[in-house]
């Protein structure tokens, strides 16, 4: 990653106390920016952020503030270079049963940070979407998916405006707040059983350090309207509860049994997630680690995509690989314990 590109410049990172803003913060304190403006709602976690980088005092600026709020975002992005919108509501079931809060954040918050980043020049904007935006069945997904097309459709919207807008496309990210790992722990420590939807549920799945390298790769290549979409392995839910089982009876010294009980899939759940469509994977380029979904409107410009490859339609790209336990233990030591 070229160091220049942020070198020196001004940053705002929307939902910067979750998972994912610390660690793109993380990680971009090391390319030496000028600035970096954690915009979040929750004034605690800002708290709990500003003891953890207490050396990086200096470079850090704590915005409360909402995505829902366009005047506010609009204060917030004054002079600045890049934004990585990663605020969102991410919980399946909150969103069901929320919905049209869902919409506010994810729908209506995303166009007020369009808005706001053309309105003060900003040089790119970077969107965090998610797999479950792919046919969704559930409200989190619509709304994810909505956001993509507002971020697509503000490129060519845009007018005479500089400012570049494309999305990333996640898989679950291992250990991330409200991820299932960390809730596994705490059903084994607390009430020596956990509970699943299926195991035979098949998800995709990254590390952190794998998710903040393709925000930062797809952010270099972006020309507008893309989506980007990791090259992520298949984990089965059965391998990672007893996995993860293995490693805190290990940690703890625990000696009795774990139970796993099954309880079905929640409202709105799939058994099995996609990465991209039929229709996608028709428009799709593809580089070693990431699939390149072009736009689907608006004249192509050829120097976009010539440093990708067409990608094939057999087989499926999102068919994925299922990784074998052994792997998935290394990934879990390595990345959570």
């Amino acid at each position: 990653m070229s160091i220049s590109m942020y070198k020196g410049k001004k940053i705002l990172i929307t939902g910067g106390t979750g998972t994912i803003g610390k660690q793109l913060t993380r990680r971009l304190l090391k390319e030496e920016p000028s600035v970096i403006r954690i915009f979040s709602r929750d004034e605690f976690k800002q708290f709990e952020m500003a003891q953890e980088y207490q050396k990086y005092t200096s470079q850090l600026r704590f915005l409360i503030g909402d995505v829902r709020d366009q005047q506010r975002l609009i204060r917030a992005m004054e002079e600045i270079d890049y934004v990585f919108h990663c605020a969102a509501m991410k919980h399946v079931p909150a969103c069901e049963y929320n919905p049209f809060e869902a919409v506010q954040t994810n729908v209506i918050g995303t166009q007020n940070v369009i808005q706001a980043a053309i309105e003060n020049k900003v040089k790119k904007v970077l969107f965090t979407s998610t797999d479950k935006a792919i046919s969704p069945t559930n409200t989190y997904g619509a709304t994810k998916l909505t956001a993509e097309r507002l971020i697509s459709a503000a490129e060519f919207q845009k007018g005479a405006k500089s400012t570049v807008f494309s999305s990333v496309r996640f898989g679950n990210v291992m250990g991330s707040r409200g991820s299932v790992i960390p809730l596994f722990k705490k059903q084994i420590l607390e009430q020596r059983k956990i509970t699943i939807t299926d195991p035979n549920m098949l998800r995709y799945m990254m590390t952190p350090g794998q998710a903040i390298e393709l925000i930062l790769k797809a952010n270099k290549l972006a020309k507008g309207g893309e989506v980007f979409v990791l090259k992520m392995p298949l984990i089965r839910m059965g391998d990672l509860a007893e996995v993860v089982i293995e490693e805190i009876k290990a940690q703890y010294g625990i000696t009795e049994k774990i139970s796993i009980e099954e309880i079905g899939l929640r409202p709105g759940e799939k058994r099995f997630e996609e990465l991209m469509t039929d229709d996608e994977v028709s428009i799709a380029y593809e580089t070693e680690e990431m699939f390149v979904i072009t736009p689907q409107f608006g004249k192509k410009d050829e120097n976009q995509v010539f440093i990708y490859k067409q990608i094939s339609t057999k087989p499926s790209p999102f068919e994925g690989k299922v990784i074998l336990k052994k792997d998935i233990v290394k990934w879990v030591k390595q990345n959570i314990f």
